[in-house]
């Protein structure tokens, strides 16, 4: 694995014990998962608005949590953070999200696992990441599916996953680093260390697909 940029905090010692709470909630719930808010622990500030924001607009807030969950991952295979991309949302899988739908999310638009109100929003996604332009019709399809505030969260949440994303990737952090033990929110196959570095090295691993 490629070297490590920046040194986690042992939560061991982490004093604030709400910032502890969240450590543990991390490690049983995941998404994300401990290994990140380690890193956004040098900085207590960091660490909350972050910790808030993900709350506010992921866990919680307006618009459908699986659709976001989504959008999420779409983000982490278009910029290749592995780290996150191999995260699940545990709220998402008790809506009824499964492992198939997030296996056609950048070929969205000709996949028939993803009804409209899913690809409109994969759309905005798209368009957000990539600076698409975005004309009349993705503005229709979107008020035709959501309302002004879900659009208004939807295009935040996109906008902080981007860029924590494009952020982690540069860290070369990785899962079962920091309070191991669990698999909460990891993706098939990346439930512990061993089955994580066997799933890396199949062909079939997603970031190589998405590399070639």
């Amino acid at each position: 694995m490629a070297k490590q940029r920046i040194s986690y905090i042992d939560p061991a010692t982490v004093t604030d014990p709400d910032m502890l709470a969240e450590f543990d909630r991390s490690a049983k719930y995941g998404t994300p998962r401990p290994e990140s808010h380690a890193i956004r622990a040098h900085v207590p500030p960091v660490f909350w608005a972050f910790a808030n924001t993900w709350q506010n607009c992921f866990r919680d807030g307006v618009s459908d949590h699986s659709i976001k969950e989504l959008c999420r991952v779409y983000v982490s295979k278009s910029v290749m953070c592995e780290y996150c991309g191999n995260q699940r949302s545990v709220k998402s899988a008790k809506q009824g999200l499964v492992e198939d739908d997030y296996l056609d999310l950048l070929n969205f638009e000709k996949s028939a696992r993803y009804d409209e109100r899913q690809k409109a929003a994969l759309r905005y996604t798209e368009a957000i990441i990539w600076d698409l332009q975005t004309d009349d019709a993705l503005w229709d399809k979107l008020h035709e599916h959501f309302s002004e505030p879900e659009i208004v969260e939807m295009g935040f949440f996109v906008a902080i996953t981007m860029g924590q994303q494009r952020w982690l990737r540069t860290l070369n952090i990785d899962h079962h680093k920091v309070m191991a033990g669990t698999d909460a929110s990891m993706a098939p196959g990346f439930e512990t260390p061993d089955a994580m570095a066997a799933s890396k090295e199949s062909s079939e691993y997603w970031a190589k697909q998405r590399a070639k």
